[in-house]
């Protein structure tokens, strides 16, 4: 039996997870899948311009795991660009971690007296998003924006009718 992958780190999930040539109804277009850890090996080493050997580190995997799903990236996205398909972001064993913060930045944990510590999560065992936010799907990844009122959770997805999550 196999090893199991190990979920790669992920600390950047875009907004916007389709793009296609403009002009080319949908229907007409192949698309090509690339998933969130690949997305995050282009962004810190093409965008962010970070060594393989840090970005590795920071997704925590191997150096010569990285240069594999950075191929693989590529040549999805040179597929893509080079045959006028769609791209579509979804996927991939990955694991939503946080930016790290500067020592001195953001509000800190203080003393941690008194009421709202943040220790808590919420009053049903969630937390509060507020009025905006998406809902998402855990299956397809697909995004729709909350509607005011309406928990995610009632909400279905439009594409594979599996009840949406708030993300």
């Amino acid at each position: 039996m196999p090893r199991p992958r190990l979920l790669r780190r992920v600390r950047h999930v875009p907004d916007i997870v389709y793009f296609k040539p403009a002009g080319v109804r949908l229907a007409e277009l192949d698309e090509v899948v690339l998933t969130f850890d690949e997305l995050e090996a282009i962004r810190w080493c093409d965008l962010e311009q970070i060594d393989q050997v840090n970005a590795a580190k920071k997704m925590s995997i191997s150096q010569s795991t990285l240069h594999r799903t950075l191929l693989s990236a590529r040549k999805k996205l040179a597929d893509a660009i080079v045959n006028g398909n769609a791209i579509r972001i979804e996927g991939g064993r990955y694991k939503m971690v946080a930016k790290k913060r500067r020592a001195g930045a953001g509000p800190g944990r203080g003393l941690r007296r008194g009421r709202g510590s943040g220790a808590g999560r919420g009053r049903m065992g969630g937390k509060a998003e507020g009025p905006g936010g998406a809902c998402v799907c855990p299956k397809c990844g697909r995004r729709v924006a909350h509607q005011v009122g309406i928990p995610c959770y009632e909400k279905k997805c439009p594409v594979c009718n599996v009840r949406m999550a708030r993300g």
